[in-house]
């Protein structure tokens, strides 16, 4: 059980861990001469910034939540900020360049640009507009590791309980994790791929399930990565859906896509497409569905208790306190649930795709 966990754990880092490839091409900086109205607004901008309080921006905050960055941001006490700078690794036109993103801000907490490069958008650009790849380590790769990590330590504690307590009743961890995998290997692989050949998917569709699960708790967790609602994410979990679905698909499988026994000849014209496209749609829904949710309860939490700092009264804080709880607690339900049907629908791909048809 120890090697099938691991293979498949190593097999989503693998996938996973793919950098986030950019090359920006910037054309070259003009010069403008500013004019005395120019001049007079900035100075009268800075004089109300410095004699009162910044701006406070909604729209920003959440994407900055929702997005990926090169440090990890916890908190923010007072003009203190609460973050771990992580490692930027870029290969330039200079060669590889390994160093901390905390080079990219100054004492003082402001943009700053580090060997002629910078910070655009949470991306690394250079000043001069040549190419940068960036293999650098974001929050999200950091939150990846993270959890396949605490995947990891969870079930080679359960494999070990197994192996000590042998016909005995399951303890501690394992008696908690039990009656979850035992309903996922008999809810969902049994039901859904047939008793002939569940146990070939049962190790692929427990490791989905508790990496979704566990990735959508640990988003939830204050200062928490938004892993399953970036769809990079996603979209690698649909692909490889995709293609375990599709690599194990028997002959029967691909007749119906591609010759459909009793269907005139002439209306396969019309049909084959539809099924080929078909193929293609459900890896698309599955990445789609599963970004769209976690991302949409991320931004309904945020938009809450940004109410309080928008409408600035104490009277209104109780009322949207009280519905943030109410939707953490909902979220903790929908993280389970999505994690729950992303498994299901996969599993349901791969029992079509390798069921035996009688005509």
């Amino acid at each position: 059980m120890k090697k099938v966990y691991f293979s498949n754990i190593l097999a989503f880092l693998f996938l996973f861990s793919s950098v986030t490839f950019a090359q920006h091409e910037h054309s070259a900086d003009t010069t403008a001469t500013p004019t005395t109205e120019t001049s007079t607004e900035a100075v009268e901008g800075k004089h109300e910034e410095s004699h009162g309080e910044a701006k406070f921006e909604p729209g920003k905050l959440i994407l900055e939540h929702i997005g990926d960055e090169h440090e990890w941001h916890f908190a923010t006490i007072g003009h203190s900020h609460v973050s771990l700078p992580l490692p930027c690794i870029v290969f330039t036109k200079d060669g590889l360049k390994v160093f901390s993103s905390s080079k990219f801000k100054n004492e003082h907490h402001e943009a700053v640009s580090y060997e002629g490069l910078k910070l655009e958008h949470h991306h690394i650009v250079a000043e001069d507009g040549s190419a940068v790849y960036d293999f650098s380590i974001t929050k999200n790769v950091a939150s990846l590791l993270l959890s396949a990590v605490l995947l990891l330590t969870i079930f080679f504690s359960v494999a070990k309980g197994y192996k000590e307590r042998e016909g005995k009743a399951p303890k501690g961890l394992q008696s908690l994790l039990e009656p979850i995998i035992i309903f996922v290997r008999d809810e969902i692989a049994k039901n859904n791929i047939g008793e002939k050949h569940y146990r070939r998917f049962t190790p692929y569709l427990l490791t989905l399930f508790f990496f979704i699960w566990i990735n959508n708790l640990l988003g939830l967790l204050p200062g928490g990565a938004n892993l399953t609602g970036n769809i990079a994410v996603t979209l690698v979990l649909a692909v490889i859906a995709f293609f375990v679905t599709n690599l194990n698909g028997r002959s029967t499988y691909w007749g119906h896509i591609f010759a459909m026994p009793g269907v005139p000849k002439w209306l396969l014209i019309l049909l084959t497409p539809v099924e080929v496209i078909g193929l293609f749609m459900k890896p698309f829904s599955l990445m789609v569905r599963l970004f769209a949710n976690i991302s949409a309860g991320h931004i309904i939490l945020l938009s809450l208790i940004s109410l309080i700092f928008i409408f600035e009264s104490i009277a209104i804080s109780p009322i949207i306190v009280g519905f943030s709880i109410f939707m953490n607690l909902i979220e903790l339900l929908v993280a389970l649930l999505q994690a729950y049907i992303f498994t299901m629908l996969t599993s349901t791909y791969i029992g079509s795709a390798v069921e035996e048809h009688h005509h």
